[in-house]
């Protein structure tokens, strides 16, 4: 297979990745625009526009991230966002004047007023060497003009009932990349994309739902470059680290957005990724919920009663899709659904049978789950463990230290923390962690009366001593 050709198939893995960024949220459970969750929408990767930019919001993101050329000619850059477009319901009457209306009732479904969005692509493409320095830099303008639409409604006889008037505002913006050539043993470049929201609204007092049809939404940019090699921000080589650190990502975060060995592609979007995001081969298909289990989501929309699944056909072409979809969908895609192990260790080697440890679940005598410290048919399990050349058990202080395996963003909350060992405890894989209880954490208490702890490996802490912080 050809470069050019492979890119665009790793290019159409990031995509399916990327528009479930891009419409997440964006209509939800229970698929109606007058529940309650579809009345505040658009949260992530908004960039309002200047004047309308309000306090915890932003005007504009930047990306950066380290590439090396290798044979690569170009530098894709792919800017993708969602635009609002407003949507009033106009019903007609017997002398043909059009009325606003809450809702227009058709046998098969209601439309209500909504606020659609409209798929956005701004793309340039860079030559992958680092122009003379001219002082002049490639900032690329565009302007997305206001525009009004008018859709007729008709009945089951065909008659002209009513219309649908949709209204967007106009959007405009810049796109500004640049490459910058590093030092070291390898050529590596840098390559930075920052965009704005520049539309010349006037400052107003005016509401976050007039300030969105300015606003872009769900931003997000694909970077390709057939042919070169794209380091990961998450878990780069040795050499690269000191120029990862300088890397600033403001409102945007790159990961490899290829399959796992593909690394021509990134993926910068507005939430906190891993690299090389897959879409679960189960999903039966977008939910616009991601953060929701597609069980639950299924099994509830089947729940919705007749009037529920017309008001959500009404809402919008998407939510009428998801009904559709649960309405159609086989009973063996639904018990696909019902959950997949997928990060099981690799066996190489024939491991003995496991005895039976005959514990019992909630509600019976036995243990409600497998713990090494109370099983009394498992190998002993060690009370301590030495860390830095300290014993550490249970009634141990440490201090936090989490960030060798970037395995959590929450993570950069608890750094330089001190806590408590509760205990040392071995997983199935005989694997050692420290159960550990925040010092300061004023539900102490409730959480070793509950079980519930933080665990870290024991390279994640340090020992508290007499001469430590």
């Amino acid at each position: 297979m050809t470069g050019p050709v492979h890119t665009e198939d790793t290019l159409a893995h990031a995509r399916a990745v990327a528009d479930a960024v891009l419409y997440e949220g964006y209509v939800l459970y229970p698929y109606r625009a007058s529940a309650a969750k579809n009345r505040l929408r658009w949260q992530f990767g908004v960039l309002s526009a200047p004047a309308l930019t309000g306090e915890g919001e932003t005007c504009a993101l930047r990306s950066q991230c380290l590439l090396e050329p290798r044979t690569a000619a170009t530098v894709d850059v792919e800017l993708r966002f969602l635009r609002v477009r407003r949507r009033t319901v106009e019903r007609l009457g017997a002398d043909g004047t059009a009325v606003e209306v809450p809702e227009l009732e058709l046998p098969d479904r209601i439309l209500v007023p909504w606020d659609e969005g409209e798929e956005e692509r701004i793309r340039i493409h860079l030559p992958a060497h680092v122009p003379p320095a001219d002082g002049e830099d490639l900032d690329v303008a565009f302007d997305l003009p206001a525009a009004t639409s008018r859709e007729p409604v008709t009945d089951a006889a065909g008659r002209t009932v009513g219309r649908l008037v949709r209204r967007t505002a106009r959007v405009t913006g810049s796109l500004l990349p640049a490459l910058e050539e590093l030092p070291g043993p390898y050529r590596v470049l840098r390559l930075s994309v920052t965009v704005r929201n520049t539309t010349p609204v006037p400052a107003a007092r005016s509401d976050r739902s007039a300030a969105l049809a300015h606003a872009m939404i769900g931003t997000h940019l694909l970077l390709s470059a057939p042919g070169g090699h794209f380091l990961s921000m998450t878990d780069p080589p040795e050499w690269a680290r000191a120029h990862v650190a300088e890397c600033h990502n403001d409102h945007t975060w790159p990961v490899l957005a290829g399959t796992d060995r593909e690394d021509d592609v990134v993926l910068s979007a507005p939430i906190i990724l891993e690299d090389h995001p897959a879409l679960a081969e189960e999903s039966p298909g977008p939910l616009y919920d991601a953060t929701e289990i597609d069980e639950i989501l299924s099994l509830r929309t089947a729940a919705l009663t007749e009037r529920e699944k017309r008001e959500a056909r009404g809402t919008d072409p998407r939510a009428a899709e998801v009904i559709d979809l649960v309405d159609s969908m086989p009973p063996a895609v639904r018990d696909r659904l019902h959950g997949t192990i997928r990060a099981l260790h690799d066996v190489t080697a024939q491991a003995a049978p496991a005895p039976d440890r005959g514990l019992e679940l909630p509600g019976g005598t036995g243990h409600p789950w497998w713990d090494p410290q109370q099983d009394p048919q498992a190998a002993e399990a060690d009370a301590t463990v030495v860390v830095d050349g300290v014993l550490i058990g249970a009634g141990s202080i440490v201090v936090l230290a989490p960030g060798a395996r970037r395995t959590d963003a929450q993570d950069a909350f608890l750094r330089g923390r001190r806590a408590t060992v509760e205990a040392v405890v071995t997983d199935l894989d005989g694997e050692t962690h420290l159960a550990v209880v925040l010092a300061d954490d004023p539900g102490t208490d409730l959480r070793r009366a509950q079980g519930r702890f933080l665990y870290f490996r024991p390279d994640e802490v340090r020992p508290l001593t007499e001469e430590g912080p």
